[in-house]
């Protein structure tokens, strides 16, 4: 269970008077959840560097994973802020959960749903919305990460099937994935998608070991050692960046959600903590300089928040930009890192303990912080749309 009661979870400026009622119904489930089957478990799982069991099929079961995906396909056929609470919501229990969800949600549910045949989306999303089978995406290499546009991993035209080869890294649930949705190169050099699914011969996907970051998920690399793809596992409906790069805008909208979750575990832990410990004769609430921090805190926490509102509501008009997005994620995962470091310092040497959650968000958000676009590059996506100049290179 939290350290704090749930009801001082912040809304400073009334943005709950913002959702609907369905929001606030499904960010109550969500929170509930985190509190019985997250919290009770992830110190633990962090500790000793293991994936909770049973997470991605329990995710299912309350309806976290591709909550936007058509109810035809097992989706729920959700809005784009639903999912933002959503994802809030597993952050507040740990990023690993979270990014379980995300990846599951945004980088193999959505491009299937998006750029699938017909025949992909009936056999993998009902099985991957109820956490019966578990994705993995297959965008960054050893060689490559900002840079994807100079991926190695290719496959070739064999006839009746193509020919993968290559690796990519860094790449949540890989050793547990039954599918993986993979980027790589044709004979012509354009980037296409494929599905690989798991006992396909020549793929591997051998786990990353002696992580600080995330230790309470799996991950790994996909090895593609001349690996027979059936025609029919190819995305026929997109060519080019355009895959991969829309697949990292749902991903990091959701990110842009998830963190508001873990600087809140933070927050309110530093206030109830604040409130309960004295030193020289008071609460060190009391404090001057406690006061600043916690009033900065729940500020950034506040900016953040609507920030994200407002990205979900032109999410959900199909008017949210790469670079708006971009913005969203940068600036919000900074906030969370910068509130786990300097809640830390309220807590003490009590801060460093397990049995408060500040450590193991800010090692997270390390991670965090990196994937899906590291900070620099979002700055200089920013960078590129008020300026029109490409910076990159």
């Amino acid at each position: 269970m939290s350290y704090y009661p749930l009801n001082s979870i912040p809304d400073y400026y009334g943005i709950d008077s913002l959702l609907t009622e369905e929001h606030l119904l499904i960010r109550q489930s969500v929170r509930d959840w985190v509190e019985s089957f997250v919290m009770p478990k992830i110190d633990e799982a962090a500790q000793n560097h293991t994936d909770i069991p049973n997470l991605m099929k329990e995710l299912g079961k309350i309806g976290a994973l591709g909550p936007y995906i058509p109810e035809e396909y097992g989706g729920s056929g959700l809005d784009q802020i639903s999912y933002g609470i959503i994802m809030q919501e597993l952050e507040r229990g740990d990023s690993a959960v979270r990014s379980a969800a995300s990846v599951q949600s945004s980088l193999v549910m959505f491009p299937i749903n998006e750029y699938g045949s017909e025949e992909q989306k009936k056999k993998f999303l009902p099985q991957l919305a109820n956490g019966e089978m578990i994705g993995a995406f297959g965008l960054t290499e050893p060689n490559h990460g900002s840079d994807p546009s100079s991926m190695e991993t290719y496959f070739v035209d064999k006839g009746d099937h193509y020919l993968l080869n290559g690796a990519k890294m860094w790449i949540t649930n890989a050793p547990l994935c039954d599918i993986a949705v993979v980027w790589a190169k044709n004979e012509e050099g354009k980037v296409q998608g494929l599905i690989v699914e798991r006992g396909f011969e020549g793929f591997t996907t051998p786990e990353t070991h002696n992580k600080w970051s995330l230790r309470a998920s799996k991950t790994g690399e996909l090895v593609f050692d001349n690996v027979k793809v059936p025609k029919e596992n190819i995305f026929p409906k997109v060519t080019g960046l355009k895959g991969p790069l829309s697949c990292l805008n749902s991903a990091r909208y959701g990110i842009s959600w998830g963190v508001i979750g873990a600087a809140i575990d933070c927050y309110c832990t530093a206030v109830q903590y604040s409130k309960e410990r004295t030193q020289f004769g008071k609460p060190i609430a009391g404090f001057q300089l406690q006061q600043k921090k916690l009033a900065e805190f729940l500020t950034e926490i506040t900016k953040a928040q609507l920030l994200c509102l407002q990205l979900g509501n032109l999410k959900n008009a199909h008017k949210a930009t790469p670079a708006q997005i971009s913005m969203a994620k940068r600036n919000n995962v900074k906030m969370a890192i910068d509130i786990a470091r300097e809640s830390r310092q309220i807590l003490g040497g009590m801060g460093i303990m397990g049995e408060f959650p500040m450590m193991r968000h800010a090692a997270n958000l390390e991670s965090v912080i990196t994937y899906e676009g590291t900070h620099d590059i979002h700055l200089l996506i920013t960078g590129m749309d008020i300026t029109g100049i490409n910076a990159f290179g």
